[in-house]
């Protein structure tokens, strides 16, 4: 083959590359939601708002502060919302039922922070290794990938004097670690951590409504920590 015909074959394969990347930059992201309220505390605020809903569009008039800073300013996004009030472990596979997965998508999820509530906060042991393996478990069977798993926050903000669990502080606070621990090992096989933790401890009692639950600030905030990662994800920045 002459030189002009390898030219010619490299020039058309140059081309091919940059129509495959431009297909790829417009096609359709789908960001699901699973969990808790941490993700769906739209009935916790005036507006319905919740954090998947502005990290895929975000609502200028309420958050001028991220005008042009969410998915939908790279590239077409749908949100399917699966993440349910009150949800535990053992409810996440309802969530994932009949999923329909197809093209660019991207999962949020929030666990943990209710099954604290309903035992683990005491727990000296099984319930927690209970815990892991069904988290495990859905994450296995989930079809989506990255999965961006965020980490159960403390409202009290290490503040032994807010405690309302009515559990001794000390076991409570090494059960919320080991659990955020067994969150974070998981998260770095099936996507990214997500610190919600760490970032709701630099907030304030604003973030916070009915005690324990995102406020509308607080569905901000998650939103927050949660638009980095997304957009690594993504390769965008």
């Amino acid at each position: 083959m002459t030189g002009l015909g390898l030219a010619g074959l490299g020039a058309a394969a140059l081309a091919g590359a940059w129509l495959g990347s431009r297909e790829r930059g417009t096609q359709m992201l789908t960001v699901y939601t699973f969990g808790d309220s941490i993700l769906d505390c739209g009935r916790y605020n005036e507006f319905g708002v919740h954090p998947g809903q502005l990290l895929a569009r975000n609502d200028d008039r309420l958050f001028p502060e991220f005008r042009g800073r969410d998915l939908s300013a790279h590239g077409q996004v749908q949100l399917v919302h699966r993440a349910r009030d009150g949800a535990t472990v053992d409810g996440l596979a309802a969530q994932a039922r009949d999923l329909a997965v197809a093209g660019r998508s991207l999962a949020l999820l929030t666990i943990g922070g209710n099954d604290l509530l309903r035992g683990l906060a005491g727990d000296t042991g099984a319930g927690m290794r209970r815990f892991s393996t069904a988290l495990h478990l859905f994450l296995q069977n989930l079809p989506i990938r990255p999965v961006l798993l965020g980490t159960v926050y403390d409202p009290t903000f290490g503040d032994d004097a807010r405690n309302f669990l009515g559990i001794d502080p000390a076991i409570a606070r090494a059960n919320h670690r080991q659990l955020n621990a067994i969150i974070a090992d998981l998260a770095s096989r099936y996507g990214e951590l997500v610190d919600l933790h760490a970032h709701f401890l630099s907030g304030d009692p604003s973030w916070f409504t009915h005690t324990i639950e995102p406020s509308l600030q607080g569905a901000s905030e998650v939103r927050r920590a949660f638009l980095q990662p997304a957009l690594r994800s993504q390769g965008w920045r």
